[in-house]
């Protein structure tokens, strides 16, 4: 909104002071390569570009940047070493809620304790970044990768985002969109709290302790993303309702694929759960889910569910596709001639009762598996799939750089021109 009255500056760090004093609203400030001292307060709506080489150190004091004024621009900056006050919020760069419609883009962030927050602003956007969170704190000492709180419209995508407490950190929020970030050595890469009408798309979260932990949330649209050799769950749902997961693919998870835990009314289609030792684990009173069109490979146990209730996992005549189900297609219609069921009689003993592992080769648990099959009416309560698929649903895999490790998507050393 500025663009006609903006005035470029060449800025150095012995002149940054003086030109943050003299610039007007709408300015251009390009820091050349240098290292500039913080903390640095915007407090109007200023462009500020860096350099290669142009390096915003905090000094460990508050915040490294803060942005006051709406419309500012952060690109193309390292910033490091933020304060590591985490009741203070000391942060990389700190967006303060009358920043509305501020860019952080295309900067590093390395040694902060939350690499960026948006404390409040309207339609904020961070855009390919490359934050690396503190790694000598304990890890419930550290803070978020991204952290927001009541930023409506405001987007995260295309960053990469590594160490810290958890990528990505929402509360009291809406309408907001992550997309297309990638997420390594975290505790959680996405965590929702209290974040409804919003969207999680096209993410990657390799080898972080939980892909994607949505709690407290509704209307959510959880679409494409990725968990890969994530230590304990791929997704956790906890109070998580009326949102639609579809093409999300979990690979090699340690625990769970799927936690859901008294979360209701949740679409799950055309996803792909694989090689975990639980696929999905169902508990605590959810009710009136859907689960079609999913693919169930490998997994140590299809799904965990203790109740009474008969629950059918298909729709419209389409069920899931399970890798240990060996049943007959007579009519070639990819549909299998029997009803499949992950649980039996004595998987249910089992789970209520997990010291009875120790009979598992018992007669008596012979017995049980030989009446269940001559009596089908002694099916207990459970998961099944009425209708079953014979082939697993094609899900189209989000192609990201599949080789970020340490290195991520940014070059450490790359150049922002003006």
């Amino acid at each position: 909104m500025f663009e006609s009255q903006a005035v470029v500056l060449q800025v150095t760090p012995e002149t940054l002071i003086a030109s943050l004093n003299k610039a007007q609203d709408g300015d251009v400030l390009v820091l050349d390569k240098g290292i500039y001292t913080g903390p640095i307060l915007l407090t109007k709506s200023l462009t500020l570009i860096g350099k290669e080489g142009a390096i915003i150190d905090g000094n460990s004091i508050g915040n490294t940047i803060e942005v006051l004024a709406p419309d500012s621009v952060v690109s193309g900056l390292k910033i490091i070493n933020s304060g590591q006050d985490l009741s203070q919020q000391n942060s990389g760069v700190f967006v303060n809620k009358t920043a509305h419609n501020t860019v952080v883009e295309n900067n590093i962030l390395q040694d902060n304790l939350i690499g960026i927050y948006l404390w409040g602003p309207k339609n904020a956007v961070v855009r390919n970044n490359r934050v690396e969170g503190l790694q000598v704190l304990q890890v419930n000492d550290r803070g978020n990768g991204v952290q927001l709180w009541n930023t409506p419209g405001s987007i995260v995508e295309d960053n990469t985002i590594l160490f810290g407490r958890d990528g990505i950190f929402t509360t009291t929020s809406k309408k907001n969109i992550f997309r297309n970030n990638i997420f390594e050595k975290t505790r959680f890469a996405i965590h929702y709290m209290y974040t409804n009408n919003s969207e999680v798309s096209g993410n990657i979260s390799r080898g972080n302790d939980v892909g994607y932990a949505l709690m407290f949330s509704k209307k959510l649209k959880i679409t494409n993303n990725q968990s890969i050799n994530d230590k304990e769950h791929g997704f956790a749902l906890n109070y998580a309702n009326s949102s639609l997961f579809k093409g999300n693919i979990v690979e090699n998870g340690g625990v769970k694929c799927v936690f859901i835990y008294n979360s209701n009314k949740n679409r799950f289609v055309q996803n792909r759960f694989e090689g975990c030792q639980i696929g999905i684990h169902f508990t605590a009173g959810s009710e009136k889910n859907i689960v079609s069109e999913n693919a169930f490979i490998g997994n140590q146990h299809q799904v965990k569910y203790v109740g009474t209730r008969h629950l059918d996992w298909s729709e419209n005549n389409r069920g899931n596709y399970w890798s240990d189900n060996p049943a007959f297609d007579l009519n070639g219609d990819n549909i299998a001639d029997s009803v499949y069921r992950p649980n039996d009689v004595l998987d249910q003993v089992i789970w209520a009762y997990p010291s009875a592992k120790l009979l598992i080769n018992s007669p008596a648990m012979e017995i049980l598996r030989w009446s269940q099959s001559q009596f089908p009416s002694l099916q207990p309560g459970g998961v099944f799939d009425s209708a079953p698929l014979m082939t697993p649903p094609q899900i189209d895999r989000v192609s990201l750089n599949s080789d970020i490790s340490i290195s991520g998507r940014l070059n450490p050393d790359m150049e922002t021109n003006p």
